[in-house]
């Protein structure tokens, strides 16, 4: 099933918060891996369990995309973020999930 996928304005500033070259490879891989079946676990999506960001993570590398599905084949980006051993950052600034 194809996907729209949106990003929320503070995904967008989290998107913003990397290098250009960073931010090419953070939306290749959404536009691969979001666009087409967003809802099917894989080992580069999961289901996450109950947590204050996002029902789904997609993993890029060190790189963390969280999202939810909304009907009508509509994915929408909640947050990014990066991984640095087991701790998650995002802008810069540690998360807990």
């Amino acid at each position: 099933m194809r996907f729209e996928v949106k990003l929320v304005p503070s995904a967008d500033d989290d998107l913003v918060f990397y290098k250009r070259r960073q931010q090419n490879v953070i939306v290749d891989a959404v536009e691969g891996f979001l666009g087409v079946d967003a809802d099917i676990e894989s080992r580069k999506r999961r289901r996450l369990r109950p947590n204050p960001l996002a029902p789904w993570e997609l993993r890029i590398g060190d790189y963390r995309v969280f999202y939810e599905i909304r009907a009508q084949g509509l994915v929408r980006m909640l947050a990014i973020g990066h991984k640095v051993h087991s701790d998650l950052f995002i802008r810069g600034q540690r998360v807990e999930i």
